[in-house]
């Protein structure tokens, strides 16, 4: 469930803290929007009520006098995952230009592909010269799983290259970028999958999307190329690695894992025909957990709930 919007006269009150390793930047930001001073958390809650802004929550007693919760990042899942979320509370969470990043990373890994790009890196490193196919983006179709402001802004911009852009949801229903969109686990996922040239998620991780992408999604492929720019662990590895070796997964491109960051040994480096990025596909910028801030701060004074709260009970 979504927290509770503080009323006027409780965040007329509230203290607003940061958290220690939020950037001073920031925080300056935060006094301008609030027309108070931002304290940096201690460890210790405030007597009344207080406003936080960080990646966790203070070491303080979970309960406290917590009456909102900003946090730096887009997903929530690692900070709901630490214990029961302080009741009324409300959160909200930063997206600022991450779909857009995030939408060009996708495009650029998949542009990469039909250049040939890992090829021609190949044979510069033996100094080969030798030519190699190219094709377009046009015309391909890439599902989506995640119909989110993310994954919205990953269908636009692909719809943009002329690619056909299927989104997939838990219900059927209309998205913003999508030319079609189906219901996950429904035969018609099944059949777009099969015709997918690419499969890209931006699934966020819940109870519902552990494991998603297992032996059954994979299975349906035939020579997809599959991205992960949502929670590594909505991957089951050995059938992402059986997908690979069988040739139903062209390539991978994984920006997150099940354990971040991976050590030397793990198997993921030694993946046929994957590429894993660090995490970076949506870095989130300090000029964006302001911009979201503000929007959500203007709407708390307004007694509205900010478009980017987040329900905690479903975890996005």
């Amino acid at each position: 469930m979504t927290g509770a919007v503080p009323g006027p006269d409780v965040l007329a009150r509230a203290r607003v803290l940061a958290a220690p390793d939020v950037e001073a930047l920031v925080v300056r930001g935060l006094e301008g929007i609030t027309g108070r001073p931002v304290e940096r958390a201690s460890g210790t809650v405030p007597d009344g009520p207080f406003v936080y802004v960080g990646g966790t929550l203070p070491d303080a007693p979970r309960a406290g006098r917590l009456v909102w919760f900003h946090s730096v990042n887009a997903g929530t899942d690692a900070l709901l995952a630490a214990g029961p979320w302080p009741e009324g509370a409300l959160l909200t969470r930063t997206v600022g230009r991450m779909g857009e990043r995030i939408a060009q990373y996708v495009l650029g890994w998949m542009l990469a592909e039909c250049q040939s790009v890992p090829e021609h890196t190949a044979q510069h490193a033996r100094a080969v010269w030798q030519r190699l196919p190219s094709s377009l983006v046009a015309g391909g179709t890439a599902v989506v799983h995640g119909t989110g402001r993310i994954g919205s802004a990953v269908a636009a911009l692909l719809r943009a290259c002329s690619v056909r852009t299927v989104g997939v949801r838990r219900t059927p229903g209309d998205a913003p970028g999508f030319d079609r969109v189906v219901a996950a686990g429904s035969a018609q996922e099944a059949e777009e999958l099969a015709a997918a040239r690419w499969v890209v998620s931006t699934l966020p991780l819940t109870g519902a999307t552990e494991g998603f992408f297992g032996a059954e999604r994979f299975g349906a492929l035939r020579g997809a190329s599959f991205v992960n720019v949502g929670r590594g662990a909505s991957v089951d590895l050995d059938a992402l690695e059986a997908a690979l070796r069988d040739g139903r997964v062209r390539r991978a491109v994984l920006d997150v894992l099940p354990e971040e960051p991976p050590g030397p040994e793990d198997r993921v480096w030694r993946l046929p025909r994957t590429v894993v990025t660090s995490h970076s596909a949506g870095i989130t910028a300090d000029e964006d957990v302001v911009t979201d801030f503000e929007a959500c701060w203007e709407a708390v004074a307004r007694g509205r709930v900010p478009a980017l709260a987040v329900d905690t009970g479903r975890g996005y």
